[in-house]
């Protein structure tokens, strides 16, 4: 960064999903989400929630603050919008914190439903008692910078998922899974069928079924071969 660089820049005006497509998704299973979306979507298991919350679903508010750094996550409270999730790339770097008790509870005030990071977070307790989930790679007490550069509301990779501002991103106790804007619409219609078929299942779970009914129908049409 030279001297004429700004240590942040800031994408204000991005779209995002609109309410009503964004509540298709609420209360829904990660799981569901991924098998409405060809079976992909989740972010690396590594990302778990470090609070016994974790069941969200929200509007991406993307944040690139780089390694050690946490200039650009405590700029992205300032543009959050009741509904939102802040969602933080430190590149995977894991040396020290990218955000604390203090910076969840502002963030919460601000109206953001959850925060996920690549990163490391720390006061846990404190998060805990925030009473928003937070996800994260790891636990660390080393504190950040706030030098930048960094930036906001622009795509970033975490997680081996890109994230645009303004996806949608639904967690729960498995992990976190995006659905892009742009796809969101046809994702919550395959959602429907989904759930229809996981409501079959857990109908014949309940009535003692010990196999899947669509066991037999795969083996028929892929082969199967015993050896007595």
């Amino acid at each position: 960064m030279t001297s004429q660089d700004p240590a942040l820049t800031i994408k204000r005006n991005f779209r995002r999903a609109e309410q009503e497509l964004k509540k298709k998704f609420e209360a829904v299973a990660t799981g569901n989400v991924c098998d409405a979306q060809g079976r992909v979507g989740a972010l690396d298991c590594r990302i778990q929630p470090v609070t016994k919350t974790a069941v969200f679903t929200g509007v991406a508010l993307t944040v690139n603050a780089g390694p050690r750094d946490n200039l650009a996550a405590w700029a992205a409270i300032e543009i959050a919008r009741p509904g939102d999730v802040i969602v933080i790339t430190t590149g995977e770097y894991r040396g020290c914190s990218v955000l604390g008790d203090i910076y969840v509870g502002m963030a919460k005030n601000a109206g953001v439903v959850a925060i996920v990071t690549d990163g490391a977070v720390r006061d846990l307790a404190g998060i805990e008692a925030t009473g928003i989930p937070v996800f994260a790679m790891g636990v660390s007490p080393n504190s950040p910078w706030k030098n930048g550069p960094g930036h906001i509301g622009f795509p970033i990779a975490v997680g081996g998922i890109i994230i645009d501002a303004g996806d949608i991103l639904v967690g729960d106790r498995d992990g976190v899974v995006v659905v892009a804007r742009r796809t969101a619409q046809e994702v919550a219609e395959n959602l429907k069928a989904v759930i229809a078929k996981e409501e079959q299942m857990e109908t014949g779970l309940k009535a003692g079924n010990t196999l899947p009914a669509w066991l037999e129908e795969a083996k028929q049409s892929k082969g199967v071969r015993y050896i007595d």
